[in-house]
């Protein structure tokens, strides 16, 4: 057994949120398939380098892009986050190097999220994390658009009372009204030209060490620390499955 593997308890966990298969073949065995998807995260390998244990590397490349398609790795993102600590969210994001197998294609096009910034060509992941430092919701940008323009999909399901900690990247007018208006506070450190500045907790805010906390561990996964996957979407899926093995070993640990 690959120190990669899920342990029982995550396979506990991951097993009823996996499609139902009722008809025609038998899948091929499911903890096999994903425990070899998980070595690919984790050892950032090509699919070709896939260890005979873990079945042909075209099965679990397939059902990886299979079921990214069909939408399962965001429904088991949906199924383990549910129970997130919301009362406090935290806004941030990382860049990441794309190497040459993630660069073909057309640079920068919608289905790339490929961008020139001074580390080359780069991708930014954009997370919010509850107040556990646990991941809640992700998106990619190509490396060089500023961190506000994704906010307002990455803020637009915050609850009644929730503090947002975010940087000055996040200090916008359009910004703060979304968190408002969902009855939410943002604690946002006021960019140095405003003329009004607005309530801020520094003691809060020190909080923000969470999220940074999150990026270091997100990036122990070396297929998310550099990106490899020439889609997007194959890239997202890649930081979905890295942040739902964070949270099963986080509540194994609690368990």
């Amino acid at each position: 057994m690959s120190r990669y593997d899920l342990t029982n308890f995550e396979w506990r966990v991951i097993e009823p949120l996996l499609p139902n298969k009722l008809r025609g073949v038998p899948r091929v065995d499911d903890r096999r398939v994903l425990n070899g998807i998980f070595w690919v995260l984790r050892s950032g390998a090509p699919w070709r380098d896939l260890p005979e244990r873990y079945g042909p590397r075209t099965t679990c490349y397939n059902r990886f892009v299979r079921w990214r398609k069909a939408g399962v790795w965001d429904r088991l993102m949906d199924a383990i986050t549910a129970a997130r600590d919301g009362e406090i969210q935290m806004i941030d994001s990382t860049s990441v190097r794309a190497q040459q197998a993630g660069c073909d294609g057309k640079k920068g096009g919608a289905d790339h999220c490929l961008g020139r910034s001074r580390g080359g060509l780069t991708t930014k992941i954009h997370v919010v994390v509850d107040a556990q430092g646990l991941p809640i919701r992700l998106g990619l940008t190509a490396g060089q658009t500023h961190d506000g323009q994704i906010a307002d999909t990455l803020l637009d399901q915050l609850g009644p009372r929730t503090i947002v900690l975010a940087d000055k990247a996040y200090d916008a007018d359009r910004i703060r009204e979304l968190i408002q208006n969902q009855g939410a506070t943002p604690n946002i450190p006021p960019k140095s030209n405003r003329r009004w500045k607005s309530c801020f907790s520094k003691r809060l805010y020190r909080e923000r060490n969470l999220i940074e906390r999150f990026f270091s561990k997100l990036k122990h996964f070396r297929r998310v620390a550099t990106r490899y996957d020439k889609l997007a979407a194959n890239f997202l899926a890649m930081v979905q499955l890295a942040s739902i093995r964070l949270w099963l070993r986080a509540n194994e640990s609690t368990a």
